[in-house]
């Protein structure tokens, strides 16, 4: 297969586990073109990249934007939980782009609200509150990590708040609250959010959970899921803390950045947990703020169940970028 050279714009979402790369046409992804790379099985970005373009016939793109898993600094990313480096100069050698971005995997989420189909958006909470067209909106992700970016509107255009929130420290509202904090702070030293509200977090939570019902057990994320399906006590405790800890980050971070515009969870693990949200309590802990819980009635809340999420925010960014610099 042999593309026009400058028609497209190559797009990767790169996690902490797997990287998905994509073609953009005009600033729409086409999802024929969307494939996915086991990290682990890979060196670098470029190596991905290089099988990625080799695949759709060493096309040359007019332009290039990644989102990645990682705090981005001068142009240059650093993985949070993956040993590789990304800057603009390699990106665009490894592309044969004019023009390349690199935002936060959390940036380019938000980048993507308003260009999700409909059916994407699962409602979890309703907020109550009127929200106008200029209405900041928050994008929360739990996956292989944990962050989330606060979403602007102004005249000029979208700006999109990057951060690095997974690690900071983990709230406390109870004494089991304080044994957990303990539990993870001597398995890893901090206790961070990231160290709760993400996979290996989940399996953490189980392990305390296991360790304070007099033998501890430790099981993976995806074990842990087809145990709370079968309802065994411990995995359902388990699913409770998290879900209450997650409505409990949601609704600080909400207090924080008041996106009256709705709060968005994405990623694998809010994905899987989105089932039990309702019944392990997240509304009531989301809310739980003391004299403001009337006040957190304004925040809707929803789980972006499309998976491809972050490559339509890549597309939508770069092509505003493309615009701007040809203006």
């Amino acid at each position: 297969m042999t593309r026009p050279a400058n028609r497209f714009s190559l797009l990767a979402d790169i996690g902490g586990t797997n990287t998905r790369v994509a073609l953009a046409e005009r600033g729409r992804l086409l999802p024929d073109t969307i494939r996915r790379y086991a990290n682990a099985e890979h060196a670098s970005l470029d190596v991905v990249l290089a099988a990625f373009m080799a695949a759709e016939g060493d096309v040359d793109c007019a332009g290039a934007c990644v989102a990645v898993a990682g705090p981005v600094r001068d142009g240059v990313a650093s993985m949070t939980n993956l040993d590789w480096t990304i800057d603009g100069a390699s990106l665009a050698a490894a592309t044969r782009a004019e023009t390349v971005a690199i935002l936060n995997d959390l940036q380019a989420q938000g980048h993507a609200l308003g260009h999700l189909q409909d059916a994407a958006l699962r409602p979890i909470v309703t907020g109550s509150g009127k929200a106008g067209d200029d209405a900041s909106q928050l994008v929360i992700g739990v996956g292989t990590g944990f962050n989330a970016a606060p979403v602007h509107e102004f005249p000029g255009g979208r700006f999109v708040a990057a951060s690095e929130c997974g690690h900071a420290n983990l709230p406390i509202r109870t004494e089991s609250d304080l044994k957990l904090l303990q539990f993870v702070e001597n398995i890893h030293g901090f206790p961070g959010v990231e160290d709760v509200l993400s996979g290996r977090g989940l399996e953490r939570v189980y392990a305390w959970v296991s360790a304070e019902a007099g033998a501890r057990e430790d099981r993976r994320a995806a074990e842990i899921m087809a145990a709370i399906e079968a309802r065994e006590p411990l995995a359902l405790e388990a699913g409770r803390i998290f879900v209450r800890m997650l409505g409990t980050v949601a609704g600080n971070l909400s207090l924080i950045h008041l996106p009256f515009g709705g709060v968005y969870l994405c990623g694998g693990v809010a994905r899987a947990v989105t089932p039990w949200l309702a019944e392990f309590g997240f509304a009531e802990a989301f809310r739980d703020k003391g004299r403001f819980s009337g006040f957190m009635l304004n925040f809707s809340v929803h789980v972006i169940e499309d998976d491809y999420a972050a490559l339509t925010g890549c597309a939508v960014h770069l092509e505003n970028l493309m615009r701007s610099e040809a203006a």
